[in-house]
């Protein structure tokens, strides 16, 4: 396996766990329409009712999902743009990904906070790192 390989799959695996978690938040919202009584005309504008708890939890973590990863994307696509890879990139990105699905694992089951709050902050760690490195590698071409 290529070290550009090894590096996109940990992006692949990101892309997936959204999709996933895209789909469950699907199926709990017609959950909610169809057996808790959710009025449909809620997601026009995302107001005027209060959502079941477990459907505002996988939402919130969609929305996660959304946010910080962008900047792993990057990091990845620029790597892969400027050819730039070596097994440390590629054990960010592996520990970035694995990070990410311990986060999710937690954050929509038992939604522990304070390990919520320790994996989360590991992946951050991890993000950072990936774009000091990036940079330093950037700057000495």
């Amino acid at each position: 396996m290529s070290q550009t390989t090894a590096l996109l799959l940990p992006m692949l695996g990101m892309i997936f766990l959204t999709f996933g978690i895209m789909m469950w938040m699907l199926k709990l919202r017609y959950r909610a329409v169809l057996q808790d009584g959710l009025n449909p005309k809620y997601f026009r504008l995302y107001r005027g009712a209060k959502l079941p708890d477990y459907l505002v939890k996988v939402t919130q973590h969609f929305d996660n999902l959304l946010e910080t990863p962008i900047l792993f994307y990057t990091a990845i696509i620029l790597l892969v743009a400027l050819k730039i890879s070596n097994p440390f990139y590629v054990t960010l990105s592996w520990l970035f990904f694995l990070s990410r699905l311990i986060h999710s694992i937690i954050h929509t089951t038992n939604n522990r906070v304070k390990h919520r709050k320790n994996i989360f902050i590991f992946s951050i760690l991890v993000l950072i790192i990936l774009w000091v490195k990036i940079s330093i590698d950037i700057f000495s071409l």
